[in-house]
């Protein structure tokens, strides 16, 4: 007989491992069955301020003494025999309130506090989220300026291209999460209240309750939207909000997962160079076998997560898309998993990403080597460029130039010599008028063009009007020390 513990049962990694506290919080039962108390107070609240006396001031103290007092075992219980989630969940506030239990959920139908409840957990998951993102971004900022000026091989196709730095890197990093933060702010102020609507969304129990006064009920919507701390409602739903929403939110975090995978790709490719490292503890074991490896653990972890966000992201656009009418249930128990898993994942990799951006090695004198390394290939334009100015023939020159390049490549490849094709010029008559200039020409700060001067302008025209904006959401505590 197995002994009834957590090791005997499938425990979530995405709340084990990855996500946060606070996340996981947001989605646990304790803030989800609170809400709904919470939501069948200020419904009672406002019922009653509008004139339904029939509804006490000592019943709905009664219903606040037990509003985060959760009788979790009485609600299972319940459930096991109704198999309805909310009527389970009103028997047992019911019994912990005697005196409420005639009135709690006069005129609602599940809906209004399963769907209230999830797009409250939501706006504040999308909360947490956009705090992580700011903090990242103020990071990977600091970073980026550190290192504007430094030099290093930039790729096209993974194959050399001109020289960057790699401060101009980063902010490459950069913009994709800023058009993130815009994503994510725009889905804060556009998620609304579904508000109080009834059985299909006509809101007919409510026009009943109160003598077919139809401002009333629109009054009795207003007041709980506020006290719910919303300043909108949907103006009209069926019996639920549209599924939409939650495919529309799911793709916005879908978008930071690309964000975090194409950060993590280019880092585990940079680690691989051994240009630029994730942190890596003392202790820490790269491999069971191979006791020299450094694996870039935690930028895998990032883009094994964002490949999950990435996949999950079309349950909600799924969902939404079957949804029949007013509403069917075959939403229900694909939402549960599809949207806090969501949020448990990028939660997770915004973790991940912290600590990355916060820890990571630069080797500079790694970064030049490789830059030396393929540097003369890339200058040879400029070379004939100042011979041609200096009275030597375009042609001519351009041949020398290609016949030096071609014996360069063979004796690399065959031979494994290093490139020499900057020697072979110095010491070509031709190219006498320039010799005493080729240094100024290779010189790595003259051949990154604007980038410095880049990452300058696009820290004071979009990142510092940001961060300053979001000052107060600035937290190095929010940066996590991964033990696993």
């Amino acid at each position: 007989m197995l002994s009834n513990n957590r090791y005997n049962t499938y425990q979530s990694p995405l709340s084990e491992r990855y996500a946060s506290k606070e996340m996981c919080s947001v989605f646990s039962d304790q803030y989800k069955f609170s809400t709904w108390r919470r939501l069948w107070i200020a419904l009672a609240e406002a019922q009653r301020e509008l004139g339904l006396r029939t509804i006490t001031h000592d019943q709905i103290e009664e219903m606040r003494q037990f509003q985060d007092t959760i009788n979790f075992d009485v609600a299972r219980a319940y459930e096991k025999k109704l198999r309805h989630d909310v009527m389970s969940h009103i028997h047992a506030y019911g019994e912990q309130c005697p005196k409420a239990r005639p009135i709690i959920h006069l005129g609602a139908t599940s809906a209004y506090v399963q769907d209230n409840t999830d797009l409250i957990q939501m706006k504040e998951g999308l909360r947490i989220i956009f705090t992580k993102l700011i903090n990242i971004i103020n990071i990977l900022s600091t970073q980026a300026v550190r290192y504007k000026d430094l030099a290093t091989l930039s790729f096209t196709h993974f194959q050399p291209a001109q020289p960057t730095t790699l401060g101009k890197r980063m902010c490459l990093w950069i913009q994709d999460y800023l058009l993130d933060i815009e994503e994510v702010d725009m889905r804060i102020k556009g998620l609304w209240f579904h508000g109080v609507k009834g059985t299909t969304g006509t809101q007919a129990s409510f026009l009943s309750l109160f003598q077919n006064d139809a401002e009333k009920v629109k009054k009795l919507e207003e007041l709980v939207t506020r006290k719910m701390g919303f300043e909108n409602h949907y103006p009209v739903t069926g019996q639920t909000y549209s599924r939409k929403i939650d495919s529309q939110i799911a793709f916005s975090l879908a978008g930071i997962a690309q964000s975090s995978q194409k950060f993590s790709n280019d880092m585990r490719l940079l680690q691989h160079m051994k240009e630029v490292e994730e942190p890596f503890e003392e202790e820490q074991i790269g491999s069971s076998a191979m006791a020299y490896k450094r694996n870039p653990m935690r930028c895998e972890r990032i883009a094994a997560l964002a490949r999950y966000v990435l996949c999950n992201c079309l349950n909600p656009a799924f969902t939404a898309a079957s949804q029949w009418f007013e509403r069917t249930l075959d939403d229900s128990a694909n939402k549960r998993i599809a949207v806090p898993e969501a949020f448990l994942a990028v939660d997770g990799i915004l973790n991940i990403v912290l600590n990355v951006a916060a820890g990571l090695s630069v080797y500079p004198s790694v970064i030049n080597r490789h830059l030396t390394d393929e540097l003369p290939f890339m200058i040879t334009e400029n070379i004939l460029m100042e011979a041609v100015n200096a009275g030597g023939d375009r042609q001519e020159l351009h041949e020398r130039i290609r016949l030096h390049a071609m014996e360069s490549v063979r004796s690399m490849k065959e031979e494994g010599n290093k490139n020499d094709l900057l020697t072979r010029i110095e010491h070509d008559p031709f190219f006498s008028q320039i010799k005493q200039k080729l240094k100024e020409i290779t010189e790595p700060k003259n051949l990154v063009g604007r980038a410095p001067q880049q990452v300058d302008d696009f820290m004071k025209q979009s990142i510092n009007p940001l961060l300053k904006r979001y000052s107060h959401l600035l937290d190095k505590k929010l940066i996590p020390a991964l033990h696993v």
